[in-house]
């Protein structure tokens, strides 16, 4: 299958802390790396580990930082050629500070991914595309949310799956304000923080109700060590998790379940049994340190059927 994938691409600057600090507060770092990351660039990567073909419309820094943010996706097989090269804004980056039993901290700073030029996108990108996949982090601001924009349309023009993860920050930057752009599209992720947030409940329970009267298709939450929840317009089911002993670092796990969700809808799989899937690349992508340090196959999934 082919995807476009339209997101950041970024460094991840991991630091592994006993707690976070307090503010003013100075502690020791038992160990500091440095991966490849970003929300679309995971997501592509791990689509193009599962043997798709992948192209990836993003934006990067002409720096030291840029061989690192595509070290994974070059050796994954991720098609480049729409990828931009920015002369002034750096490589996007985001600080990980990471605590025992995978929980973490992150502090983001968008650069060039956020200036994705729009007059770079064609529509005819999308002729020969089974399926779009967008990281709503694209549709925040800057330029590269216009293209975002013209990308979807575009996908909707073609009647295209559409799978769109929305991640915290840009719930907390953006609100109910993605949902209006998103409205319509077959398949919305989020997670229990993002569902929360969007709705304003106190509780899974009651968020999920309230989505229910959105309008929306097909809405997976994840909910971490609870697995994930279906919702469609004549169904809604918990898909149990699949626990591992030991969690690393939880940074990409999401975006795992949302590019293997994606992967197992254009096998012909139904959202329930994608999503079990998708659980299990989650738990998966946990066991290595990095968003890309665990990268899903085929040969993975054989583990849920």
């Amino acid at each position: 299958m082919r995807f476009f994938v339209v997101g950041d691409v970024s460094v991840d600057l991991i630091y592994f802390l006993e707690r976070i600090p307090e503010p003013g507060e100075e502690v020791p770092a038992q160990r500091a790396l440095m991966k490849p990351g970003g929300a679309g660039g995971t997501l592509a990567a791990h689509l193009a580990s599962l043997g798709n073909k992948v192209y990836l419309a993003s934006r990067v820094g002409n720096d030291p930082f840029r061989s690192v943010a595509l070290s994974q996706l070059e050796k994954a097989g991720v098609d480049l050629k729409y990828l931009q090269v920015d002369s002034e804004q750096t490589t996007s980056s985001i600080l990980i500070l990471l605590i025992p039993g995978g929980e973490r901290s992150m502090i983001s700073a968008g650069g060039a991914s956020r200036y994705l030029d729009v007059a770079e996108f064609k529509a005819k990108m999308l002729d020969q595309i089974d399926a779009v996949v967008f990281s709503a982090y694209a549709f925040v601001g800057g330029p590269q949310r216009q293209y975002a924009i013209n990308a979807l349309d575009a996908a909707r023009k073609r009647d295209l799956p559409i799978f769109a993860d929305l991640g915290t920050g840009a719930v907390r930057a953006a609100g109910k304000e993605l949902l209006d752009i998103l409205r319509g599209v077959p398949y919305l992720l989020m997670n229990q923080v993002e569902l929360l947030a969007l709705t304003g409940a106190t509780s899974i329970s009651e968020g999920v109700n309230e989505l229910k009267g959105w309008g929306l298709e097909t809405v997976i939450v994840k909910v971490g060590a609870l697995g994930s929840i279906v919702i469609t317009p004549t169904r809604q089911e918990l898909v149990e998790p699949y626990p591992l002993e030991e969690v690393v670092d939880t940074t990409g796990s999401g975006d795992a379940f949302t590019a293997t969700f994606a992967h197992a809808i254009l096998q012909g799989k139904d959202p329930f049994m994608a999503a079990r899937l998708g659980n299990l690349a989650g738990s998966l992508a946990a066991t290595a340190i990095g968003g890309q340090g665990r990268l899903i196959t085929e040969k993975d999934l054989l583990q849920a059927r």
